[in-house]
């Protein structure tokens, strides 16, 4: 179901963490369902990198009529993350200083910057506390921050396939995908309809990988047992269509900015560490990693737990890695309707297995280089 956005003008200035503002921010969201007489059924969805706010598209499996999400108990909001490309002012907008696309010139925002637009959102919809804010990916970094930043905001949290703070790991991805997209010469030329975009295809390429797992491309991508195949592999195929599909809905200027904001999510900064910052938070919150996960494994939902006071933790069974929380909708709704019901959550809850190996890395410090890791 095609929704339009409902737009939200905000003249500012807004401020943002790394010194800059921006004027005439634009928000885009939307709603499904009724907020009601006691103003205590709000549901918010914050979306993953490439998303947008129309959740009811991207989130099916958990959200409309018959639904765990069903828009006849709940009122659920999504916004457009800052920076992004789905009517939320990003490097695409218009600079009102120059009258011309952003481009190069937008600033670096933050996870906390986009945070600081959803609570001017909140207020102007007349929300004071949400029942539930959940999340995946980089949707669990936004609510997990602003859980931290303003602790009673919330009754309920669920973090799913996310971290308190950015693992090197995680940035050496997003840093491959800006390279790629740097190799494309047109990147930066705001006069240029396609600009960046071929390097977009290349840096998505890279970022499925991190999304997925071996048992996905395995079941998925592999050849005809037998198959006198010597070139054009199904993977390679598939490879550039994730590429091709992507260039035709994305903008590579966001494609930078929110991988730049996604490398600055660190809970801990200015907080007195991860450790301190999530012991903040005060809503009952339920975090969910994907046995499969390469990009945020298990380990820092476990962190997670471990912190946030009374938090509990499952980790669901997937071949689809990071991806899992964007296709499990039966594990999914079977621990989130049991969280929300206050019910016993299914599966073991030991913490042992995906106890945080970067604990005691964080205590010794950091290891020597290894040949060729050495940095600039």
């Amino acid at each position: 179901m095609d929704q339009p956005a409902q737009i939200l003008n905000f003249t500012g200035p807004l401020k943002l963490e790394g010194g800059d503002s921006l004027t005439d921010v634009q928000i885009a969201y939307h709603t499904y369902g009724q907020l009601n007489a006691q103003r205590d059924n709000v549901i918010w969805i914050a979306h993953a990198l490439t998303g947008n706010s129309e959740a009811l598209d991207w989130w099916s499996g958990l959200i409309g009529e018959g639904r765990l999400f069903d828009p006849a108990d709940y009122f659920m909001v999504c916004a457009n993350m800052l920076g992004s490309c789905y009517g939320t002012t990003g490097p695409a907008s218009t600079n009102p200083k120059t009258g011309n696309p952003y481009g190069k010139d937008f600033p670096l925002v933050t996870v906390r910057d986009m945070v600081k637009l959803h609570q001017h959102l909140r207020d102007h919809l007349g929300i004071q506390r949400i029942h539930l804010a959940i999340g995946g990916s980089m949707g669990g970094q936004q609510v997990l921050e602003w859980a931290v930043l303003e602790p009673g905001a919330f009754r309920h949290l669920a973090v799913l396939a996310s971290n308190a703070k950015h693992s090197p790991w995680g940035v050496a991805f997003n840093e491959s995908q800006r390279m790629a997209l740097e190799a494309d010469q047109t990147l930066w030329d705001t006069n240029y309809p396609e600009a960046g975009a071929r390097g977009l295809e290349a840096a998505r390429s890279i970022g499925i990988l991190s999304y997925r797992h071996y048992q996905a491309f395995h079941l998925t991508q592999s050849e005809d047992e037998g198959a006198a195949v010597l070139d054009h592999f199904r993977a390679s195929s598939y490879q550039r269509y994730q590429g091709q599909k992507l260039r035709k809905r994305f903008n590579p200027w966001s494609y930078w900015t929110l991988s730049k904001a996604m490398d600055s999510h660190d809970v801990g900064r200015d907080r007195g560490g991860v450790a301190a910052a999530l012991g903040r938070v005060r809503a009952k919150t339920l975090v969910v990693g994907i046995t499969t996960d390469l990009l945020f494994p298990p380990e820092e939902q476990a962190l997670i737990a471990q912190y946030v006071p009374g938090a509990r933790f499952r980790v669901i069974d997937s071949h689809f890695g990071h991806d899992g929380f964007l296709v499990e909708f039966e594990q999914m709704e079977k621990l989130l309707g049991a969280f929300l019901a206050n019910e016993p959550l299914p599966g073991p809850k030991d913490l042992v297995p995906y106890a945080y190996p970067g604990r005691l890395a964080v205590q010794q410090g950091r290891k020597p280089a290894l040949p060729g890791t050495e940095t600039f």
